[in-house]
């Protein structure tokens, strides 16, 4: 039974205990959950309702495992390797790949629905930077179906569910993460004390002026941690997926899967011409999607895109059945803005959607605070300088799966938080009540300085002037205006330290490598320099360095 206490401090406040907090509901967060839930008493914190808010739900393409003979796991890891440009750290990869096959063999079970063959076996679409197609799929509604599948184990377990509460501060007692202060709806404190803390927010893109990440991507996870001690690897490394909307207007930057190019969607421009060849003529429009967000933005930038800002993705040239049963979802969205894919094309441009970087963490799921675990993608290391389509999805259930069951393995211990960082945590929701400043507008100026200066390509002048804004964001002081508004107010801040972050790295990283371009810097690296034992960058509150993957 998870135990509740409001005896103690000098206001008031609610205080619950348990075994294993699991922060962030999204796939790698509810997986977690299950997982702990057989060790102890396991609470679930959400800012939304379970499913609902994290980005799992939106994740439409499919999930990658190896399941067929003519595949096999040393092949998808060295595609993971190869599309990561060789920055990701193998043994986080080699987990990956080996069990993912383990963890879509549980969906399964639980009762998730994939598209078939005609042999029954599920079917597997081919996805950018990957030469066997290996990427499962429920049509073009695949995170939708894993999320369900989730949630309804989620219901049958013992799993305490904390909805509509927004965690704002891992605590601490000493060096050991020992739970989270969180916020409800109504502005009220809420404590829980843990023996092991899991971060599962996802992740950050919402810094970014266009973007595909739920709103709730604002990157806190990434802030937390950081807060507390922990260390941050290659927050530069920002993926912009090559495809999001541009018509209609308001659904500019809304996700139009990889699964329409895995299908066989063409890219062309204004002229109607097939690019991707300029860029590479082997993969064409299954390239990395580095390559080719890359290819789009020049396109567009050298005055080959449409009158919007965009360029098109074609499946007119497919079978109607086809596109009705394999993109159902995209049909109907377009349908809705008054375009009929079938006979006409969409119109795309890149869009903010992933960061590779994030809290560096074991094959454990363990980060370098005791008590503190990290799975999905607030975790760094598994993609490295880009991440191949498909394998989020595998992401979130190998290491959602692996943070409960590790953090669920951890000993009981005094979990009485800091009470002077309580007090801290206090004063600083108190301090929105005298702002001067509607957090709506530091935001909306944050992500603008960020797409403008921190985008697909950068500079070091570009990158410096970004880090000057944000220093000058930093000074403001955002107003809550209601008690619901404390959250917006907090989380505003969380997303400018995210912002100097992405920066920073950026800035101190002088090649041109997977995401991450610095048009000012010949050096690009190359697979032939280095394929291993290279570096990724270190960031956390004892500074920003250079460190060598083993």
């Amino acid at each position: 039974m998870v135990s509740e206490n409001s005896e103690y401090g000098d206001y008031n406040r609610k205080v619950l205990s348990c075994h294993v907090l699991v922060i962030g509901s999204g796939g790698s967060g509810t997986r977690a959950a299950i997982e702990a839930s057989q060790f102890g008493e396991t609470i679930l914190v959400t800012r939304t309702i379970a499913g609902k808010g994290g980005c799992t739900t939106m994740a439409e393409g499919g999930y990658n495992a190896v399941m067929k003979e003519d595949d096999s796991c040393p092949m998808h890891e060295e595609d993971t390797l190869k599309g990561g440009a060789y920055l990701n750290d193998p043994k986080l990869v080699d987990v990956l790949v080996n069990e993912s096959p383990e963890r879509m063999n549980d969906l399964v079970k639980w009762g998730a629905v994939f598209d078939v063959t005609a042999e029954r076996e599920i079917a597997q679409r081919p996805f950018g930077g990957q030469r066997f197609p290996r990427t499962c799929y429920a049509g073009d509604r695949t995170g939708h179906e894993i999320m369900m599948t989730l949630i309804e184990r989620l219901r049958i377990s013992d799993v305490k569910v904390l909805a509509e509460v927004t965690v704002i501060e891992l605590l601490k007692r000493g060096d050991i993460v020992c739970g989270a202060a969180a916020v409800d709806i109504n502005g009220n404190l809420v404590i829980i004390e843990a023996d092991a803390v899991v971060l599962a927010t996802g992740g950050g893109t919402q810094v970014y002026d266009i973007s595909t990440n739920c709103a709730t991507g604002n990157g806190q996870g990434f802030a937390m941690g950081y807060r507390a001690g922990a260390e941050l690897i290659d927050m530069e490394m920002v993926q912009f997926h090559p495809t999001g909307a541009v018509h209609p207007y308001d659904a500019r930057g809304r996700l139009i899967t990889e699964a329409v190019r895995g299908e066989g969607g063409l890219l062309k421009d204004s002229k109607g011409r097939r690019f991707m060849e300029k860029y590479d003529p082997e993969r064409m429009e299954l390239s990395t999607r580095d390559v080719v967000s890359r290819a789009i933005a020049t396109e567009i930038s050298e005055g080959r895109g449409t009158d919007r800002g965009g360029v098109y993705l074609d499946v007119s040239h497919l079978d109607d059945k086809d596109i009705e049963e394999k993109l159902p979802v995209m049909l109907e969205q377009f349908l809705q803005s008054g375009v009929d894919i079938r006979n006409e094309p969409m119109e795309v441009a890149p869009t903010a959607h992933h960061i590779m970087g994030g809290l560096r963490i074991t094959p454990e799921c363990r980060t370098t605070v005791k008590g503190l675990f990290a799975c999905g993608e607030v975790a760094g290391g598994v993609h490295g300088a880009n991440r191949l389509g498909g394998n989020a999805l595998a992401d979130t259930q190998v290491f959602g799966r692996r943070a409960g069951f590790y953090a669920g393995n951890e000993p009981d211990m005094e979990k009485v938080a800091d009470e002077h960082q309580i007090g801290i945590i206090r004063q600083k929701l108190d301090s929105y009540l005298s702002g001067d400043t509607n957090p709506a507008e530091i935001k909306r100026r944050l992500k603008r300085v960020m797409w403008d200066d921190a985008g697909i390509f950068r500079t070091g002048e570009k990158l410096k002037t970004a880090l000057k804004e944000i220093a000058e964001l930093k000074k403001l002081k955002p107003k809550a205006a209601e008690s619901g508004s404390f959250i917006d107010c907090w989380t505003v801040q969380d997303m400018l330290e995210v912002a100097e972050l992405i920066v920073k790295g950026a800035i101190m990283r002088e090649e041109s490598r997977g995401a991450h371009v610095r048009t000012d810097i010949e050096t690009a690296w190359t697979p032939e320099k280095s394929p291993f034992g290279h570096t990724f960058q270190s960031i956390s509150r004892s500074g920003i360095e250079k460190k060598e993957v083993l």
